[in-house]
């Protein structure tokens, strides 16, 4: 069998293959709340036969949203309108879902993508002040950001661990921690972001400590066979920013904490990053985490075509591959990735017609009587 098609463990959720549909903000919700879109796009990708879908970047309060279009779980409303989504959903898939859960801090209150992606100022329609570990803002000009205090870190703590609770009780099945790309656990822990000069600033093991008090409190808050894993950025692609080793010694903790695997991604905190982008370029990455803490490790980063796919398994870079706008630009990529590997993929059996004569083992359980 195709490494790429092998079961993956994460805890005590089982996924058919290491194919991962990664978390893509679609800027298409009502006041935090799934709407149509998402029900098209989500109901779109479960057919898929990937082995495990991750929701998009969810807040966990109306503050952590990065644009007033972001998807939550925050109150009553925005768990009903997740429960109804995913009820169309898992009415024709039994593909594991989880959630990414997120709180922007200082990149909050943006426009969307395709309107710009700058900052909504206060004083704007739709904006609102962000928090963030400092007053220093993502980028030059933009409002500086509220530091948290004492009680707001509380806050901030307790809406991670509601909107994990909330997650449970609409029936997903595994949580991502955001703390990658500029988002608020990010920066914590980047020196780039974080000028704190008291237990949450300063040494590494200081901005270390809020992401870690916010994974136990999420970790202590679900069921003990529910996994929970964090999605980390292993460099700033900056200079005297966030690296690598700082991530495995991050890694290291969490996986003593009781993290059920680590999702490595890159950059995003800083728009000084200089990123050298190419075919699977934070794969390395992975490599690196994977080997020195031994956690199961999700790579992602233009991961594009079945046989890179398949070796970034088969040599060792990761336990599984994210794949985020091969996605988009084909939802049936798993599909695709069994025909040339050998492999079989679950497809629903609506779809099952579609199953090319050469590749008449492609979908598992696929009988269709000709007449």
């Amino acid at each position: 069998m195709s490494p790429l098609f092998e079961p993956l463990r994460l805890g005590a959720l089982t996924l058919p293959n290491r194919i991962v549909i990664a978390p893509m903000c679609q800027y298409s919700a009502e006041d935090g709340r799934a709407a149509d879109w998402h029900r098209i796009h989500y109901g779109h990708l479960a057919l898929s036969g990937a082995g495990m879908l991750i929701l998009e970047a969810t807040a966990v309060s109306p503050e952590g949203r990065i644009s007033p279009a972001d998807l939550g779980l925050y109150d009553e409303a925005t768990e009903a309108a997740m429960a109804d989504m995913l009820r169309t959903v898992r009415g024709h898939s039994d593909m594991p879902i989880a959630v990414q859960l997120a709180h922007a801090g200082r990149k909050a209150s943006s426009r969307a993508p395709w309107d710009g992606g700058s900052q909504l100022r206060p004083d704007e329609p739709g904006g609102w002040l962000a928090v963030a570990p400092s007053t220093l803002p993502h980028s030059e000009g933009e409002v500086p950001p509220a530091a948290l205090d004492e009680a707001g870190l509380a806050k901030v703590r307790d809406d991670f661990v509601a909107a994990a609770r909330r997650a449970v009780r609409v029936g997903l099945q595994g949580i991502e921690l955001h703390a990658a790309h500029g988002y608020l656990l990010h920066q914590f822990l980047s020196p780039l972001a974080n000028a704190r000069s008291d237990a949450y600033g300063g040494s590494l093991e200081n901005r270390m400590r809020f992401p870690l008090e916010v994974f136990e409190s999420v970790r202590a808050a679900v069921p003990a066979e529910m996994p929970v894993w964090v999605r980390v950025s292993a460099t700033d692609w900056v200079d005297g920013g966030w690296d690598l080793p700082s991530t495995v010694a991050f890694a290291e903790t969490l996986k003593a904490r009781g993290c059920s695997a680590i999702h490595v991604s890159s950059g995003g905190v800083s728009p000084r990053q200089k990123i050298p982008v190419g075919p699977g370029y934070q794969l390395g990455f992975a490599r690196e985490v994977k080997a020195r803490v031994g956690l199961p490790t999700l790579g992602v980063g233009l991961i594009t075509e079945p046989r890179q796919a398949e070796a970034a398994i088969s040599e060792g870079q990761a336990d599984a591959v994210a794949l985020a706008r091969a996605m988009l630009y084909d939802p049936r990529w798993p599909w695709h990735a069994a025909a040339e590997l050998g492999a079989q993929v679950n497809a629903p059996r609506q779809y099952w017609r579609s199953q090319p004569r050469e590749f008449k083992d492609l979908f598992t359980g696929a009988r269709i009587a000709q007449r």
